[in-house]
């Protein structure tokens, strides 16, 4: 029988019935040059457990409104007993109103991961207070993923969350992974994700999370041109960020799950949306912007 275990201000939660999210876990170990790789099952056990146990929030979520979301570790070196180091692939969907298709609100790949697991061990976390790397990592991420998934609904709507996972980052800063401070390198982590959100620059940022999907997507099925319409709006909103910080990390996160989205968007555009559309984009990402032509085909 699972429970709640509180012990000296730490919190491990093992409760029974889910909560916020529905997450699915893979923990990879290709690289690992080990015999017996039950602690990586026994880790991807445990991690899915956490995620989809722990009460994030005070809001009530039905079993089918629960987030949608995805972690992949590939552990890439493995050093006994407890300490593993690798990356974590997160990705966040969204359900689109009145179709049966999820958007990806964030695709990232944080490539500097290391943490201490113990097979059977709990994964331990306090919101007040730095507990144990993984524990940290995890909780952060789960009030990264809140935040964008509140965001998109309303306006702002994410700020408490975007919070919480400040703080996780300042009750992680005595940890030597790195990600957790200004000065890493490199210098687009844990740290400088939740910071530009939370500063008002990256404002806009936001709005365009909201109205991309709460007046663009989300009404996309019933009224195309005004779907098209919003989110070329959204997008005009990145503009405003991307002046004042180029190639911002954020930004980038950003496009990292909307590339495909937007050209299959705008494949059925308007002659002249395609063209505003394709220069804005080669704008805001000009890595992909061979990609973006295909919105002409």
């Amino acid at each position: 029988m699972y429970r709640i275990i509180i012990l000296l201000g730490i919190i491990t939660f093992n409760q029974l019935n889910a909560q916020e999210f529905n997450c699915r876990v893979s923990v990879l170990s290709q690289a690992v040059q080990l015999s017996d790789k039950k602690i990586f099952t026994t880790l991807e056990t445990a991690v899915r457990e956490f995620m989809n146990s722990t009460r994030w929030t005070n809001d009530q979520f039905k079993r089918d409104e629960r987030i949608e979301c995805t972690f992949t570790f590939n552990i890439q070196k493995y050093t006994q007993p407890d300490e593993m180091e690798g990356t974590l692939q997160i990705q966040i969907r969204r359900p689109v109103f009145g179709t049966n298709y999820n958007s990806v609100l964030m695709n990232y790949m944080d490539e500097n991961v290391k943490f201490k697991y113990l097979e059977f061990q709990p994964i331990e976390w306090a919101d007040a207070a730095y507990v144990s790397g993984l524990g940290s990592l995890l909780s952060y991420y789960a009030y990264v993923i809140l935040a964008f998934d509140y965001d998109s609904y309303s306006l702002e709507g994410g700020s408490n969350f975007w919070q919480k996972s400040q703080q996780a980052v300042i009750n992680a800063n005595q940890d030597a992974a790195k990600g957790w401070k200004s000065n890493d390198i490199p210098p687009r982590n844990r740290f400088w994700l939740t910071e530009n959100y939370l500063n008002p620059i990256f404002k806009p940022l936001r709005e365009a999370n909201y109205k991309y999907h709460r007046m663009g997507m989300d009404v996309m099925s019933t009224k195309p041109d005004q779907g098209r319409a919003a989110i070329i709006e959204a997008l005009q909103k990145i503009q405003q960020v991307n002046k004042q910080r180029p190639s911002s990390f954020n930004v980038q996160v950003w496009f990292n799950a909307k590339t495909d989205e937007l050209i299959n968007i705008f494949k059925q555009a308007s002659p002249a949306e395609k063209t505003q559309v394709i220069q804005i984009l080669g704008e805001l990402d000009p890595t992909n912007s061979s990609k973006y032509q295909k919105i002409n085909q």
